[in-house]
């Protein structure tokens, strides 16, 4: 395909605030980060298009906040979710060759629990005492702190002035998601495990911030990576599900530069160790990922389900930019995820 026939959406300029001053969500995709999201002016409706109560309002908000710092030979991963009747967390550290560290919180009406109300300012804090983690949001960067049972991470994900991938859409019947992700970030910062330091000085990071009013039964297949790439950082991060009105949460960064891609497409078995394999709709990506880790939960709460698989793995195969560039990756450390929620 020529590449002046690739992928090229419209890009809006990011709005002041996601939500207007007459509770009208400003969708598209952005060209940065949207700072405030405004959510109390915003008055959602049943399906019959009665306003709601502020009290089924509140549980229906649903958000996440998620990092994720690849080494070499190294993966960290550290997620906060307040779902409303409960809030969960988990932190993880992969390293090749060697048994996988792994911590989770549960916070029932999220206790103790809180996330940050924006992507460029505010704390998002999960646990206390020996098992806590947290996520410090800025506008020039995101601060890592995690301390579990001999993990210790104290790190800092910068942005350089790199544009995020950054969008909102309309969910469901009478729902919205905003969601902002930002791959192939510089990280700076000291990470321990058990007293031994682990090399972060090649690392690349991204960082996950979705909020919204989702369906009430949500799905997702997605795939990202961080990592360095012919001597520049390369990230990507590929999702199908939640964004289904003709906006996709696809892109890749590479050398500091942000290319928005087609709609992606997932083929696995689920449920067995066989490779993925992963492709977009215009060609941009044929990628197959093999796991070697899964970080998996299934929970049945009654009026809340999650069924839940979070795989390590490593990506081999191509990816086109939009100057006609083919990059070849080979065994490139990264995650694959399947996902289905009721909440």
């Amino acid at each position: 395909m020529s590449p002046s026939l690739s992928y090229q959406p419209i890009i809006s300029p990011a709005p002041a605030t996601l939500i207007d001053q007459h509770g009208k969500l400003q969708q598209g995709l952005f060209d940065a980060s949207v700072a405030n999201l405004n959510v109390a002016a915003f008055r959602l409706h049943s399906v019959m298009d009665k306003p709601v109560s502020r009290l089924a309002q509140h549980f229906a908000y649903k958000q996440f906040q998620f990092v994720c710092i690849s080494g070499p030979d190294w993966l960290l991963a550290v997620a906060i979710a307040d779902v409303r009747y409960v809030c969960s967390g988990f932190a993880y550290l992969y390293q090749n060759n060697q048994p996988v560290r792994e911590f989770a919180l549960l916070a029932p009406l999220g206790f103790g629990c809180q996330l940050s109300a924006s992507p460029q300012q505010g704390l998002a804090s999960m646990g206390k005492g020996q098992k806590h983690w947290q996520i410090n949001c800025a506008v020039e960067n995101w601060t890592l702190r995690c301390q579990a049972s001999g993990l210790d991470a104290d790190l800092t994900l910068h942005f350089d002035q790199q544009r995020p991938l950054a969008l909102a859409a309309p969910t469901g019947y009478n729902g919205w998601t905003y969601t902002e992700k930002n791959n192939a970030l510089r990280v700076s910062g000291s990470l321990r495990l058990d007293g031994q330091t682990l090399d972060v000085q090649s690392a690349r990071g991204g960082i996950d911030f979705s909020a919204g009013f989702m369906r009430r039964e949500t799905s997702w297949r997605w795939s990202s990576i961080n990592t360095m790439l012919q001597g520049q950082a390369f990230g990507l991060n590929l999702a199908a599900g939640v964004n289904e009105t003709g906006l996709t949460e696809n892109a890749l960064w590479y050398d500091g530069e942000i290319q928005h891609l087609s709609p992606a497409r997932f083929e696995f078995a689920r449920g067995q160790n066989t490779p993925w394999r992963v492709t977009t709709l215009c060609g941009e990506v044929d990628l197959t990922f093999t796991a070697d880790f899964c970080r998996q939960e299934k929970l049945q709460l009654g009026i809340l389900a999650s069924n839940f698989r979070q795989y390590v793995g490593h990506y081999s195969g191509t990816v086109r930019l939009r100057d006609g560039r083919e990059l070849q990756l080979q065994h490139c450390l990264g995650l694959a995820e399947d996902h289905y929620a009721k909440w």
